[in-house]
């Protein structure tokens, strides 16, 4: 998304705008909340809510880990409007219920129902846009659309929720978020949504290891495994503890959780709107990692702050902090759909992108429970140090596994009769036995591995 005809043109297509408008009302929904529920949890368990709400998003994780790549294998196999109106409703009709609880207990249970839709909810929606869209530069804006999308929601959603809390009482948020829900399950209602295509053929396994094999076969996609740490161990300091700083070192108020969440969003919106121009020059790498070092060193900072003195000043340098944390994390964040795309074929790409949900999500798996329960039982300081442990660990596989010397154009070699000889029409041969052939190289039926340095040598 890198012009705005190029997203006007887009936006042309009445169906696609109508679920992109149900996603971002969705986002903003989710986004809404995510600040109520760290509130709900300091309602009720006062200093204990930084274990609650770690509990409550591994709940999240476990779900997003195990439902989202169950329903991509079988999303072809949906009436898929109907299924995306009816999670759309469940999840109206969870965060409804959440202003009303008073138990610890329910608040786990709503979530995992809640997250359970939303993760059936993403990868059938993913695999909607193609058949939406089978233009294949429509298809590709469409995926920059819906990082941009997030991103904004990320910058957003803290800021409603700051206005709205200086006049309500943050279980309104919560019925502002089924609002969004009804409007998105309206909008859906109204679209018209294409039969899926038949699946390719293959048992359940094989499909789900599609987009698995990719990232284990690809270096910079393993590169792109540690950078996910990275983002998991930051984003949980922002995710679990903020509302527990904020109340109780802080000694703020509701709004002021919401406000600090808001300086996050803003750095990271910050980055993303400057980034597009810097990846043409540079590539994405060298800003992922830049990205890295960017959270790195804003978790250093959280650790200093967790050990100063009191004083009004460390509100100032807390906003700074969260913002850093924030800009580190948009520039991992916004190129990742371009390293993905340029990492597959358009036939893989759904599987891939599933796959990529399930991995990140499976660092925050790791992360989210060490943020709340250490926390619980060490402080901030050393469940921060902890992190920052981590996502040193991330940047170090990252930097390891991607290889600076990164070329999209291969060349390489392929055996006589190993491949179909459509695919080495341009390809010429060497000899009796092998082809050479140069071109865009991704993990597919033809390539199962990446080829090593002596084997690109001897290709060219």
């Amino acid at each position: 998304m890198r012009s705005t005809p190029d997203m006007v043109s887009l936006f042309r297509h009445r169906d696609y705008l109508r679920l992109f408008a149900a996603q971002v009302t969705g986002l903003f929904g989710t986004g809404l909340t995510t600040v109520a529920l760290g509130l709900l949890a300091y309602e009720l368990a006062g200093a204990a809510a930084a274990a609650v709400l770690g509990t409550a998003l591994t709940i999240k994780m476990l779900v997003y880990v195990t439902v989202a790549p169950i329903v991509a294998a079988y999303a072809d196999r949906f009436p898929r409007r109907g299924f995306l109106v009816s999670l759309h409703l469940i999840r109206a009709a969870v965060v409804l219920a959440l202003p009303f609880i008073g138990q610890v207990w329910h608040v786990y249970l709503l979530i995992a129902v809640l997250q359970t839709a939303s993760a059936a909810y993403t990868p059938t929606y993913q695999a909607i846009i193609p058949d939406i869209l089978p233009d294949e530069r429509e298809y590709t804006r469409a995926l920059s659309a819906a990082q941009l999308a997030a991103t904004m929601e990320t910058l957003l959603s803290p800021m409603l929720a700051a206005a709205a809390l200086t006049v309500l009482s943050f279980h309104w948020l919560f019925v502002g978020t089924a609002i969004g829900f009804a409007v998105s399950a309206a909008l859906v209602v109204g679209t018209r949504i294409p039969s899926a295509a038949a699946a390719a053929e293959g048992t359940f396994g094989e499909r789900i290891a599609v987009g698995l094999r990719i990232f284990a076969a690809t270096p910079r996609l393993r590169g792109l495994l540690g950078l996910n740490l990275v983002v998991a161990a930051a984003g949980s300091v922002i995710m679990v503890n903020t509302v527990n700083y904020v109340r109780d070192t802080l000694g703020g108020t509701q709004s002021g959780v919401a406000m600090l969440l808001a300086a996050n969003g803003f750095g990271t919106m910050l980055v993303a709107l400057s980034l597009p121009r810097v990846l043409d020059r540079l590539g994405a790498r060298p800003v992922m990692l830049a990205g890295a070092a960017t959270l790195l060193a804003g978790l250093g900072a959280a650790i200093a702050l967790s050990t100063a003195d009191a004083g009004d000043w460390r509100w100032t340098v807390a906003l700074a902090v969260w913002a850093t944390v924030g800009a580190g994390t948009a520039a991992i964040l916004t190129p990742t759909g371009q390293v993905l795309r340029r990492s597959s074929r358009p036939a893989d790409r759904p599987a891939l992108f599933a796959a990529q949900f399930s991995l990140s999500h499976l660092a925050w798996l790791l992360t989210y429970p060490i943020a709340g329960w250490l926390t619980a039982a060490a402080g901030f300081t050393i469940t921060w140090l902890t992190l920052a442990v981590l996502a040193g660990v991330g940047t170090l596989a990252a930097l390891r596994t991607w290889p600076r010397r990164d070329p999209e154009l291969i060349t390489h070699l392929h055996e006589v009769g190993t491949v179909d000889p459509e695919l080495l029409a341009d390809a010429v041969r060497v000899d009796d036995r092998f082809y050479r052939h140069t071109h865009a190289y991704v993990i597919d039926a033809d390539h199962r591995r990446w080829p090593t340095e002596k084997e690109l040598a001897v290709a060219a």
